[in-house]
């Protein structure tokens, strides 16, 4: 649809056309997987199939577009070698919208506004005056009727008959002419005797003007029916009379300084408003200007027109005479969804036309006899455009990868931002704020904290989008108060008209509801209905909020602040070396987890035939494992098998676990015993106090990999070397590197340690004598080259788990043993290759022979070596052919009057034939890596990445959480027979502040503790699903039944002293988290580094290595205590004293203790800008000083 609106291009005289035929989309050189590996985009070569004809000839030619990324199987995008996500676009729908704008003298302003997908804003609006103006792009200003005429109401009869018509009375008696007054007009009235006129059209009829008629014996006369005064009162003020001078009046105010001719005014008109590729309301404009207007146009015509325009101005007339009312701009009848696809071919769209562009002028400027399709079109500008979207584009975003479930919220994410969107800087309180249209289709919780609150949005559990991109949400119907089995999925707008009961309403094993009035909803109303009158019911009480939202129990029981921090916190959960899943669940961590993608599920029924760590087998068809792969997030996946051998699987039925999950189910953290107590201020605020215990069993212990790069470049002064022979360096430091210098797995590595040994060329200088006869006698290799080697940076420790390289090859430069290493290696992936395209063909005759059995043949098969004929036509197939078919052409098979089973074969042979297509491309890729090595950069010889799993244990500063919004940060890990314990020895896991729950409203995590420990002594899991989970009464009777306390409250005693607490202290199980904010990778601390080239202080942040800033406030603190000596050494040498910097360091190393400041660098900045603003500012030294 986007070739074909711009081309066919035609050069400026018309004597050359450009013309599209067909595009073609080619299988992608590597998989997802492997495009990882290698850091390349998983993108697929696009061509495009152009005609040119010239006066004489006609020339067809393929032309190479570029790379188009591809979209993996769970909906992300891998460009460079990064898992991206293109997040969808919740935007301003096109159609039409009615406004009140501003109240002006305590008289409301109405508007109504025409929104194309692309080209101008068309407003509707009244002044003070009652006159109807129409403004262009919210500039250009002229009357409505002008802007009518050009749209076919061209006189003054026709828009008069648009907006109500005109009357032709008879007057048979001078009453009735006297019953007229108070009529408007349609033409003038002309006393035919004296030539004079009695009155003007549009002049309202008064008793002289009606005597006056009948005095001049007038018995005919045309009046307004209906007209509004608005309209009238417009058609006073317009200058212009035909269709050729409202032309010319709107292109005056559209080029002021131009002349105005018909001509010009006529092509500038149609192009803005008649022409599609420049105006287009799209499918989903139409639809909703039908709606909205209770047109009927048909949802291919996407220009304006009279019908539409009259419609629109007729409603606005009808909101302002308050028969109709104005539009809500925040309802989601009025916002679409732009997905991945729209948003690209937006973008795409505004590079085509600079291709036409340049196509046009190219056409103009070469010899076109020896131009091909290929010179005029530069696909460069197509290419770019389709990379920035994907690599810097504000919607393509980094895949969110820390557990699976931010990966499925990623992936459900809805934004306000973007192109053509919101600007977080001018977004207002309305539209960040939770809507009653959102039910159901958007989550009224889920939303980021800061500047992109309300901005950001997650799809509800249940919610979809239709065709025309609205976003629409399950209900059950009703009818005559029955509930049926019938689910439909209604939009926001039609879903307006309708009575909706509440989920959880009760009802009778027929389905009818149990009470005579049920609470219902309409449109923003919470009503109580009568049940026949109830058209729709809700589907389930989890509609309502998203996936990470219905994760939390007792969500109704938390204020809204907390659920969201609830919910956007789980998100951050690191997956656990030894997940556990929630005793007290919802009932979505199943479906979430499979959603996710993280589980490995049976494709289809079969036997376990083969499982180790890295692979299972079920009936052939094989499933890897990820061991230890790296997320974006620097988070490890890993798969564990839960299958045994022999066993049968279903289709859909769980093989292996994966990152954060347990036997199928989402596990974020773990179960604790958890006591609501303040210990000796350690959990002061939002302090934790943990038990040791925690730490010996691992229960919060996580891996973390980081990845190292390192490329050997070829440089100016020679190609640098990736050895071991590193110079300078002693043999402790190359113990674990292999004999090419790179670190073996396994190796244990810590700050410091050589990961790659890799040496460069040093830039010539001049060589003395000396040196140049110590070269001459023990060669030139050890003093030319400097060490540049990759080294594990400050903070990381931990295990190689693995080691990649990618490599260029030369064949000038292979040596023989390398050549032979080839030959082996393409000898044994040919075999490979050739077995896999023997099982294709042999599963392709079976599968044909199988089908063909008792047809009879058309057309006789062929050897497909010989061209013998091995099966003449005619034959009717039987078992025994199936020997014939191995060595058979099948792509010829053709049988006899059975049109459904042709089909059937011929699918069976279009999907085995692109399979057998795929790996030959596979095989030849194989082949051309063994014979000219790996795809890498130019200048780029070779490539090695290496990974580092470090495990990080819980410690003091790791921020935790619960589900509930329950935060805090780990202040005290204290040894487990200190811990506060129950009469019966147990100790606690975990006490938290009690006063953390009363301010901050959330109780779902007190009935949460108290459930869980239920659970716990029952050994049972509970599901509590949002807003239809256990009552309180359900939490008694299950404590009842475990025999625990009702209140949930127990006797504790003091592990440091062994008393008894003075007080009874709520005690259970809680589901915690350890969130993805660890001290490890906070804690920094400098000495020496780097400083900044201006100011010469030292850089801030971790990342560069910085400083703590000591700012104005620390300052006066200091000369609060009066610290004089602290204060001169913190602002001059430990900050932007060189010289001070330079002198204490000598003191150091001389024993002294002197500190001598001089001036600040900071100073003489500022010196340099006074002289900078033209100030000649001099320092001048004290004769005395």
């Amino acid at each position: 649809e986007l070739l074909s609106d711009v081309f066919p291009i035609a050069s400026h005289d018309g004597r050359y056309k450009l013309e599209y035929l067909n595009y073609d989309i080619r299988q992608p050189k590597y998989n997802g997987e492997e495009c990882k590996r290698r850091s390349l985009t998983y993108a697929a070569p696009f061509r495009i199939k152009l005609r040119l004809k010239l006066e004489t000839e006609i020339k067809e030619q393929e032309v190479y577009v570029g790379e188009i990324p591809l979209m993996t199987d769970v909906g992300t995008f891998i460009i460079n070698g990064d898992e991206r996500v293109v997040v969808n676009q919740l935007h301003r729908s096109p159609g039409i919208s009615f406004e009140k704008n501003s109240v002006v003298g305590g008289k409301s302003i109405f508007s109504a506004r025409l929104i194309p997908d692309r080209g101008a804003w068309i407003e509707f609006m009244f002044d003070k005056s009652d006159l109807l103006y129409v403004f262009i792009d919210r500039k250009r200003k002229f009357l409505a009727t002008t802007f009518l005429r050009i749209f076919g109401l061209s006189r003054d009869e026709d828009i008069l008959k648009a907006f109500g018509g005109v009357e032709e009375v008879a007057l048979t008696r001078q009453k009735q002419c006297e019953e007229l007054a108070g009529r408007v007009l349609a033409e003038d009235i002309i006393d035919e005797e004296s030539s004079s006129i009695i009155a003007q059209r549009m002049e309202k009829i008064t008793t002289a003007v009606a005597n006056r008629m009948w005095d001049s014996k007038i018995r005919t006369v045309k009046l307004l029916q209906s007209v509004p005064e608005g309209i009238i009162q417009t058609l006073e003020h317009d200058g212009t009379k035909t269709k050729e001078e409202a032309y010319l009046d709107v292109y005056r105010k559209l080029r002021p300084g131009d002349p105005p001719t018909l001509d010009a005014a006529k092509d500038l008109i149609d192009q803005m408003f008649f022409d599609e590729k420049r105006y287009n309301l799209t499918s989903v404009g139409v639809r909703m200007i039908n709606r909205k207007l209770g047109l009927n146009r048909p949802l291919n015509a996407h220009l304006l027109d009279e019908e539409l325009l009259v419609g629109a101005i007729r409603h606005l007339l009808g909101i302002k005479a308050g028969t109709n009312t104005i539009d809500d701009i925040d309802h989601l009848g009025n916002r679409r969804i732009r997905c991945v696809g729209e948003q690209l071919s937006n973008q795409i769209r505004i590079s085509m036309s600079r291709v036409e562009r340049v196509a046009r002028e190219r056409m103009s400027v070469y010899e076109m006899e020896d131009v091909m399709p290929h010179n005029l079109v530069n696909t460069k500008l197509i290419t770019s455009v389709i990379h920035d979207f994907f690599a810097r584009g504000r919607l393509s975003q980094f895949m969110d990868q820390t557990n699976p479930l931010a990966e499925l919220t990623h992936l459900r994410r809805l934004s306000a931002l973007g192109p053509g969107g919101l600007n977080r800087e001018r977004a207002g309180f309305e539209v960040r704020d939770v809507h009653y249209s959102h039910y159901g289709r958007l989550c009224p919780i889920e939303t980021p904290e800061g500047p992109n609150i309300g901005l950001i949005n997650s799809l509800s559990t249940y919610s979809g989008i239709d065709e025309f991109g609205f976003l629409v949400t399950p209900y059950r119907k009703v009818e005559n108060g029955r509930v049926l089995n019938i689910v439909e999925y209604l939009s926001a707008d039609v879903e307006d008209k309708y009575v909706i009961a509440q989920a959880n309403s009760k009802l009778d094993e027929k389905g009818f509801f149990k009470k005579d009035k049920v609470f219902c909803r309409l449109k923003d109303d919470f009503i109580l209905a009568d049940v026949k009158d109830v058209q729709y019911m809700d589907v389930s009480p989890l509609q309502l909020v998203s996936v990470c939202a219905g994760l939390v129990p007792f969500l109704e029981h938390d204020d809204a602040n907390r659920a969201l921090m609830g919910s956007n916190m789980q998100r951050q959960a690191v997956p656990l070396l030894f997940p556990e899943t929630p005793l007290v669940g919802t009932g979505l961590e199943r479906r979430s987890a499979e959603d996710s993608g993280a589980l490995v599920l049976a494709k289809k029924a079969g036997k376990v035939t083969k499982i180790d760590g890295s692979e299972i087998v079920v009936s052939g068809e094989k499933y890897r494992l990820k061991k230890f792969e790296r997320t974006n997030a620097r988070t490890s996946i890993n798969q564990r098998p839960v299958v045994n051998l022999d066993d049968e699987v279903k289709e859909g039925d769980l093989l292996a676990d994966g990152i954060a999950t347990q036997d199928g189910e989402l596990a974020l953290g773990r179960n604790v015993l958890v006591g609501f107590m303040s210990w000796r201020g350690y959990n002061f605020e939002d302090a934790i106090l943990i038990s040791e215990k925690l730490i010996k069993e691992d229960a919060y212990t996580s891996v973390h990999i980081n990845k190292f790069e390192l490329e050997a470049r070829d440089t100016r002064l020679g190609n640098e070397e990736i050895t071991c022979d590193i110079p300078n360096v002693g043999d402790e430091a190359l113990k674990n590197l292999d004999e090419n210098g790179v670190v073996r797995i396994g190796a244990e590595v810590f700050p410091g340690s050589i990961l790659v040994g890799k040496v460069a060329p040093k830039s010539e200088t001049e060589l003395s004598p000396e040196e140049k006869l110590l070269r001459a006698i023990f060669g030139e290799k050890a003093g030319d080259v400097k060490d540049v080697s990759l080294r594990v940076p400050s903070g990381v420790e931990g295990i190689i788990v693995d080691v990649r390289e990618l490599s260029r090859k030369n064949a000038k430069t292979m040596t023989r043993e390398q050549r032979k290493q080839d030959s082996k290696e393409r000898k044994i992936v040919k075999e490979g290759y050739r077995s896999i395209l023997e099982q294709l063909e042999e599963k392709k005759a079976e599968r044909v022979h199988q089908k063909l059995i008792g047809s009879k043949l058309i057309s006789g098969l062929e050897d497909i070596g010989s061209g013998q004929v091995l099966i003449k036509s005619g034959k009717v197939i039987t078992e025994e052919d199936l020997s014939m078919f191995r060595k058979a052409d099948l792509d010829t098979v053709c049988i006899d009057n059975d049109e459904k089973l042709q089909a059937k074969i011929n699918s069976i042979l279009v999907t085995i034939n692109g399979q057998i297509e795929q790996t030959m491309m596979e095989m030849e890729r194989d082949l051309d890596r063994i014979k000219h090595g790996d795809e890498l950069p130019p200048g780029v010889l070779k490539r090695i990445t290496v990974y580092v799993a470090s495990k990080k244990k819980l410690q003091a500063g790791d921020k935790m959480a619960g589900r509930h919004g329950n935060k805090g940060v780990i202040a005290k890990i204290l040894p487990e027979e200190d811990m506060p314990y129950f009469p019966d020895g147990t100790p606690l896991d975990i006490v938290l502040n009690p006063l953390g729950v009363p301010s901050r409203m959330n109780i779902g995590q007190l009935l949460e503790t108290q459930l869980g420990w239920a659970a716990k002594i029952l050994g049972r899991r509970f599901s509590t699903p949002v807003f239809d989970g256990a009552s309180e009464l359900d939490i008694k009777e299950a404590m009842k039944e475990a025999k625990l306390p009702e209140r949930g409250k127990i006797t504790l005693r003091d592990g440091y002293t062994g008393k008894s607490f003075d007080q009874d202290v709520t005690v259970g199980y809680i589901y915690m988290m350890k969130l993805a904010h660890l001290a490890d990778d906070k804690m920094h601390a400098r000495s020496i580094g780097p400083y900044s080239l201006v100011t010469q202080q030292p850089l801030g942040g971790k990342a560069q290595f910085g400083g703590q800033r000591f700012g104005e406030m620390e300052v006066w603190a200091l000369e609060a205590y009066g610290a004089a000596y602290t204060l001169q050494e913190l602002l001059t040498v430990k900050s932007d004293d060189v010289v001070g910097r330079t002198k204490i360091y000598e003191t150091i190393v001389k024993g002294e203790n002197m500190l001598e400041p001089s001036t600040p660098e900071s100073f003489n900045v500022l010196i340099k800008e006074l002289q900078s603003l033209g100030l000649d500012v001099h320092l001048e030294q004290a004769e005395n000083a």
